[in-house]
């Protein structure tokens, strides 16, 4: 698979596979079968209660823990100890480290007043001891709009190489992305199908026709369009064929004015949750162990 490189020189896959909501049964066919196609670089959070299931798969795959890249975050309730919340995360994967450690959210409540910077710098310092600690390999970051990136790159010691954001055709962050390659910040692109069904941008006409055109799915055109704008995308799915299917997008190319037709569709299939002024209800399960 191609790669991408990293401000600190490692290679990553250029197409890693999401575990948000991928639980049960279901989610260990899933990573299997993501295992089984070649994918390497797995994605997950404290948040998703998917991390047992997926230090499960990749134990029972037989592949060398250092030929697989997990990234994964601590939420929002666990800020107050990362290097607790840390812990928890490694029980649950079964590993000694984890490839890249994130903060999944940079403000608790959006409202004015909140200490989020000080906040934010201060796990963020915690999370740079625990790469001294060998227990994290790089840092990275989540949900984090240009002002909270900058936040940390003027303050930190070991910078973030990537930060993972909303991105799809509909709403491609065109300045949050500019920002992240200006500073060497590696974005990557979470729900890159776009949001709910009828509504998702793989039903835009749009989509339906480059996907006629290219003898591709809509899907793929969002994957090929993603990797054309420098994005690494982790996209989810459950059946075996979509998620081989998700790895076929390295045989075609669109032209520049079709990467510049869907980065400027309006706005659709946003989840709706802004950084700064809508913060998720769900909290992690710090029991969850």
């Amino acid at each position: 698979m191609n790669t991408f490189t990293l401000s600190d020189g490692t290679q990553l896959p250029q197409i890693g596979f999401g575990t948000y909501q991928v639980t049960g049964d279901d989610g260990s066919a899933a990573i299997r079968s993501a295992i089984e196609a070649g994918y390497r670089f797995f994605d997950t959070a404290s948040l998703y209660e998917t991390e047992r299931v997926l230090g499960a798969m990749i134990r029972e795959s037989g592949i060398p823990r250092e030929d697989v890249i997990i990234e994964t975050k601590l939420w929002i309730d666990e800020m107050e100890d990362p290097e607790a919340a840390l812990e928890r995360s490694l029980r649950r994967l079964g590993t000694e480290y984890v490839d890249i450690y994130m903060i999944h959210w940079p403000r608790r409540t959006g409202k004015a007043d909140e200490p989020w910077k000080e906040r934010d710098l201060e796990t963020y310092g915690i999370m740079e001891r625990l790469v001294e600690k060998g227990k994290v390999r790089r840092l990275g970051l989540s949900n984090f709009l240009p002002h909270h990136l900058k936040n940390i790159l003027d303050n930190c010691r070991i910078k973030p190489v990537a930060d993972q954001l909303e991105l799809h055709p509909g709403y491609s962050q065109e300045c949050a992305v500019a920002y992240c390659k200006e500073n060497g910040v590696l974005p990557i692109a979470w729900s890159p199908f776009g949001r709910g069904d009828k509504n998702s941008t793989t039903a835009n006409q749009v989509l339906t026709e480059l996907a006629q055109r290219y003898g591709k799915t809509a899907h793929q055109i969002n994957l090929c369009f993603l990797l054309q704008k420098g994005i690494l995308p982790i996209p989810k799915a459950s059946s075996a064929e979509h998620i081989r299917a998700n790895l076929d997008v390295f045989d075609f190319s669109l032209t520049e004015d079709e990467v510049s037709m869907l980065s400027c569709m309006p706005q659709t299939t946003w989840l709706g949750e802004h950084p700064d002024y809508c913060i998720p209800a769900k909290a992690s399960n710090p029991d969850n162990l």
